[in-house]
């Protein structure tokens, strides 16, 4: 065309490399061919014709959330001729119908995020990974907290459920190790802390909440309820959290621990090396984060509880066992997600793992045998219908020995036994040793020999060293004072 401004029609075509017949026919119509085409018609009967308008736009109108499939599926009842090969034709028609004349959707904002401004948190429940500890399924969550700008990324195993406590212990345990806080801190309201409590203690929380992040100078804020993508710089790292975790379950061969310290372990090296990957930015963003203060916050509830005749205390369905020279008592309890500190007055008296009560309602019971063993050694027929008989043997070993000898020696005999075998455990200082020769006897099937256990156990008079004690006259003191004049 650009030929033919000064060119006649041959001479145009020539240069531009057509024929002749060709730069005639573009003269004559100077559309493009994609331009010339008329749309391509139906070649076979619209199977929707007669339904479409009548009967499926009305119910998508009326209820904008259905599915097509379910639109589908009442249509094929209504109308048994259509068959199941027009399924794509109606979820296409539907899908275009939405495009033209469907509801308007919700917009998601994209965010520009500053370095040092912001860090979100949540938990996300770990259940579905299949982590043992000593072969009793845990079921956990996980505290994650990340900072949008840098990618920095921690992690905490939580026991319990979503709570301020395990909230407190796990934001304290990533700021403290990110050595700076930022300017704001975002969580998801904490719903399911929140479920099951009247106004006075949700107020209550929301105070603590307050107060935890004015301690480290950060503004509280949270996303509204049910709204997961205004969270969304944490919710899809929990998904990539939660597959790095599975692969590294996979790679490792096994979900089994030993104790919780060692997965807890585990967890802490897998975000390290996630963190070792931003560790530019996380430098980067450490600038503009604020100072941390002198000293951490109270990550832990108080409460105070009394020592009962049964040498415990019940806490929320859980009865905990402690030295029965503590009866009569009020301790005060510190409970964190993972253990109790006990207190009486100011004096820190021990640390007990916690528990949680099963879901059935049944009383739970964190119970050691040391505590009772003395009394049980006055009562040992107390053993046989003891309410936590099952929680005081401290290795499967014993509680098999004593059922084994509760079905070959009697209930007298076995009770008095199997105190006298756990008292031996505790005198001794032998519960592992022991367990290993009770596990050893079942597996031979014979009961065990209780004079050949304390024989084995006892301590050896030959081997006991003589202590010579001299006793130096008080007027041998006289020289040091003495020396110390001169």
């Amino acid at each position: 065309m650009k030929f033919r401004q000064n060119d006649t029609v041959p001479v145009a075509a020539a240069r531009a490399g057509f024929s002749a017949a060709t730069g005639y026919r573009i003269a004559a119509d100077p559309h493009l061919p994609s331009q010339r085409q008329m749309p391509r018609g139906r070649r076979r009967p619209d199977p929707l014709a007669a339904i479409f308008e009548t009967e499926i736009v009305p119910m998508l109108t009326a209820s904008p959330g259905l599915r097509a499939v379910a639109v589908f599926e009442e249509m094929v009842r209504r109308h048994p001729e259509l068959g199941a090969g027009v399924r794509r034709t109606m979820e296409r028609r539907i899908r275009a119908w939405r495009a033209l004349h469907g509801p308007e959707q919700e917009v998601i904002f994209r965010q520009t995020h500053e370095p040092g401004r912001m860090a979100l948190s949540d938990f996300s429940d770990m259940g579905d990974l299949g982590v043992t500890v000593a072969g009793v399924p845990l079921d956990h969550l996980l505290y994650h907290l990340r900072l949008p700008w840098s990618g920095f990324e921690h992690a905490r195993v939580i026991l319990g459920g979503e709570s301020f406590v395990a909230l407190a212990a796990g934001l304290q345990d990533a700021l403290w190790s990110l050595g700076g806080c930022p300017r704001e801190h975002r969580s998801d309201s904490l719903s399911a802390a929140f479920r099951n409590l009247d106004a006075d203690a949700r107020a209550d929380l929301t105070r603590r909440y307050e107060a935890l992040c004015a301690h480290y100078g950060m503004a509280p804020s949270r996303n509204n309820r049910g709204v997961a993508h205004e969270n969304g710089s944490i919710e899809s790292a929990h998904g990539h959290l939660r597959r790095a975790l599975r692969d590294a379950l996979l790679l490792r061969g096994s979900a089994e621990f030993d104790d919780l310290t060692a997965y807890r372990r585990f967890v802490d090296e897998l975000v390290s090396r996630r963190n070792r990957r931003n560790v530019a930015r996380i430098d980067a963003e450490r600038v503009h984060l604020q100072a941390l203060p002198d000293r951490r916050s109270c990550d832990y509830e108080e409460t105070v509880v009394a020592v009962t005749s049964s040498s415990g205390f019940t806490l929320r369905k859980v009865f905990y066992s402690v030295p029965s020279r503590l009866i009569g008592h009020r301790l005060r309890v510190r409970l964190h997600d993972d253990r109790l500190d006990l207190f009486i007055g100011g004096t820190r008296l021990m640390t007990l793992p916690r528990s949680r009560a099963p879901a059935d309602g049944r009383r739970g019971h964190v119970v050691d045998y040391r505590h009772v063993i003395h009394a049980l050694r006055r009562k040992p027929m107390a053993l046989l219908n003891l309410a936590y008989r099952d929680q005081l043997f401290p290795r499967q070993a014993y509680r098999r020995c004593f059922e084994r000898l509760l079905d070959g020696a009697g209930e007298r005999v076995a009770c008095r036994t199997m105190v006298t075998l756990l008292a031996l455990a505790h005198e001794r200082a032998c519960e592992a040793e022991l367990a290993e020769c009770l596990a050893a006897d079942l597996a031979e099937g014979r009961l065990p020999d209780l004079a050949a256990l304390q024989a084995r156990f006892a301590p050896d008079p030959a081997r006991l060293p003589e202590v010579t004690v001299d006793l130096v006259p008080l007027a041998a003191y006289d020289a040091l004072l003495v020396g110390e004049a001169a």
